[in-house]
């Protein structure tokens, strides 16, 4: 027993040696995480994302996460009675729609992953795009009703935050021109704050494991020609093409690399940043 404990040991310190570098690489980084609802399963795997978060910011980076909660709104909707459909990947948000959205994302989704980070030492502050004129919006497309396309982000907040050791958690709704209230598509506002931020990777958390080749491989580093090739051919397609999309915009607004995670895995957040081989598929420009 105590040879087995003194080898799990040994490979916990030779771990945490082989880090050292990545640690110093992301000391005082800006790393926005989009942790999708699909990702977010129960209450066990909500503390060991939380407890990477914390670990993150005691190591000196600067995290910011971005949540969606479409399974979370999709049931409150189905409770309530509200019929939903979506168009080309996006909710069709109408008024009474959009009081659900703001409901749920603010509230139960938001606070969840607040009450999660604070429990393991953090100290979590939840927010959304509406709080300080953090995100303004246009609408996205007129056939999708409350939908909001973010055009100015102020980031002054956040920066604020994170003088004071704080971690924003933000929610995915902005404001419109004459107040009204837009619910975002978690990547988008992601990457759009992301953005704002020039952050030094923007990770982008789903339940999948990658962007994958014509032969079904992940594909762990693409350029952006790589990705428009693969789009152009269909090798990228359904719901893999809107995250490529807020990857490149990200990158090319001056994000060092976005990089689409299978949240599923444990501690895949430490894997992509602290290890040679990361985790998921990394797009830079």
């Amino acid at each position: 027993m105590r040879k087995q404990m003194t080898r799990d040991y040994l490979a916990t310190a030779r771990t945490l040696s082989e880090a050292l570098p990545y640690l110093q690489r992301f000391n005082d980084a800006i790393i926005v995480v989009k942790f999708g609802g699909n990702a977010m399963g129960d209450d066990e795997e909500m503390a060991s994302f939380a407890r990477d978060i914390v670990l993150l910011r005691q190591v000196g980076v600067n995290p910011v996460v971005v949540h969606g909660g479409g399974p979370m709104i999709n049931d409150m909707l189905a409770k309530l009675g509200i019929e939903s459909s979506f168009k080309d990947g996006k909710r069709v948000t109408d008024a009474a729609t959009v009081e659900v959205v703001e409901m749920v994302l603010s509230g139960r989704v938001n606070k969840r992953i607040v009450q999660a980070i604070n429990a393991e030492g953090g100290k979590a502050v939840g927010l959304s795009g509406k709080d300080a004129n953090l995100i303004t919006c246009d609408p996205a497309n007129p056939d999708l009703g409350f939908v909001g396309e973010p055009t100015e982000v102020d980031p002054s907040v956040l920066n604020n935050l994170f003088e004071d050791d704080m971690i924003p958690v933000i929610a995915p709704l902005g404001l419109g021109r004459a107040g009204e209230t837009f619910n975002i598509n978690g990547d988008t506002a992601a990457g759009a704050i992301a953005a704002a931020l020039q952050a030094d990777r923007l990770l982008l958390l789903t339940n999948v494991a990658g962007v994958k080749n014509a032969d079904g491989d992940v594909v762990t580093e693409l350029s952006a020609a790589d990705v428009d090739a693969m789009t152009a051919d269909g090798t990228i397609a359904g719901g893999m093409i809107p995250k490529t999309e807020t990857a490149l915009k990200a990158v090319r607004a001056g994000v060092r690399a976005c990089t689409i995670v299978d949240g599923r895995v444990p501690n895949a957040v430490l894997l992509e940043l602290f290890t040679e081989h990361g985790a998921g598929s990394m797009i830079r420009a």
